[in-house]
């Protein structure tokens, strides 16, 4: 029965291709990639299927289909499947040995907890409390695979070489990660899809020019930052400048200056914590003390109302009772009636991802793929998406045994 879903699963996924041997060639891939095996890699996964690798080799690097229109399809089931509650942003690293691989580099990598040699893929998942699946792909170029960073015509030169040895597309250069991540929003968006709320971490939610295009984007939030980020409070007072006469009227400013997010956790007090039980486990409950107020953030690209004041968000806080300081902040423009346990179970609601990357790494193959192209690192991590898919609907229905 399980083979059966699978065909018809990959039907559906792979009808954007015109050929059909190019279908066949997907699904054997999905059923290597799904099938038991220490290594997902191509050879290994013929193997077991009892293949030539060179038909899987060339499907994945050099064979020509819509890669876009598999990724929608992908994206648009598993958002009809789960009906998530939140897309989450984040990021997770690739180990590598060599530096022929594209993006690779001696970078930081959360994933291994220090700087490493790694790729570094960033995805948008879509999450609920209890099943998640990543949506869209995007594998981050450090600024050394960027001609434009280059320190002199030879080292530019070099950095050209290697692109085109990988194949990546002359529009392609370094950018923050928060760049691809709004990328995939926008992809996503031409798809017919859109967040119910964005969730991210301090890595993306720190930076004023993401949380500001996801606003310009309509977009509901509620990411993490650092405890130094600054604000005003809620009910700050605003005077306007004198108007000299000449050029626009100057804006209204604040009496006083902005003070960093925790200074207006320990203003409030521990007496303003509240405990929340933010998921229900089968074997233990997790529940925490938290701190919501409403504050209108400073720092850099603020939006401001049209009465010139700093729009008015959510700032959360987790405050363990044994530490002296608060552990974890966040902000949100999630409306003024939210409530704090709705606040506190979305921003929670990312650990569902943690459990994305262990899954997809550990028992699929994410990142075995030894290619060195573009294109390929792009396909294996949709095909790995898409055999993620399969196994999480699978995981809804009443488990029977059979082979894939």
């Amino acid at each position: 029965m399980l083979r059966d879903e699978l065909e018809a699963f990959a039907a559906e996924v792979f009808s954007p291709l015109r050929r059909s041997d190019q279908q066949e060639k997907g699904l054997a891939y999905l059923r290597g990639l799904l099938l038991d095996g220490r290594r997902k890699s191509m050879q290994p996964m013929a193997e077991r299927l009892g293949i030539d690798h060179q038909r899987l080799q060339q499907f994945i690097t050099t064979s020509t289909w819509p890669l876009d229109d598999v990724r929608a399809r992908i994206a648009c089931r598993a958002v009809r499947a789960l009906e998530p509650q939140a897309w989450v942003i984040d990021d997770t690293g690739f180990p590598k040995d060599g530096k022929g691989s594209p993006g690779v580099a001696r970078q930081y990598s959360g994933t291994l907890g220090k700087v490493g040699n790694c790729q570094i893929g960033v995805s948008v998942h879509a999450v609920t409390d209890r099943a998640s699946c990543p949506l869209d792909w995007r594998l981050f170029l450090p600024a050394a695979w960027d001609p434009k960073h280059a320190d002199d015509p030879a080292a530019a030169a070099r950095t050209g070489w290697r692109r085109a040895r990988c194949r990546i597309p002359d529009d392609e250069g370094h950018r923050p990660k928060w760049r691809p991540a709004v990328e995939m929003l926008d992809e996503l968006a031409t798809w017919g899809l859109a967040p119910p709320v964005v969730v991210a971490d301090a890595g993306y939610g720190d930076n004023a020019h993401f949380r500001a295009a996801l606003d310009e984007r309509g977009l509901r939030w509620i990411v993490q930052v650092k405890g130094l980020a600054t604000a005003h409070p809620l009910d700050a007072v605003t005077r306007q400048p004198e108007y000299g006469g000449l050029g626009p009227r100057p804006k209204p400013r604040y009496r006083t200056r902005p003070v960093p997010l925790a200074e207006h956790v320990r203003t409030a007090g521990r007496g303003a914590a509240r405990a929340v039980t933010w998921r229900h486990g089968s074997r233990d409950r997790l529940t925490g003390e938290f701190i919501a107020l409403r504050v209108r953030l400073a720092g850099r690209r603020p939006r401001l109302e049209p009465d010139g004041t700093l729009p008015a968000c959510w700032l959360l806080a987790q405050w363990p009772a044994h530490l002296a300081e608060p552990s974890h902040y966040w902000v949100s423009n999630l409306p003024a009636d939210t409530p704090i346990e709705e606040l506190v179970r979305l921003a929670k609601i990312r650990w569902r991802i943690e459990h994305d990357y262990r899954e997809l790494k550990t028992a699929l193959g994410l990142d075995h793929f030894e290619g060195r192209s573009w294109t390929g690192w792009h396909r294996h991590v949709t095909l790995v998406t898409a055999a993620h898919l399969f196994v999480t609907l699978a995981r809804s229905r009443p488990k029977v045994p059979a082979r894939v």
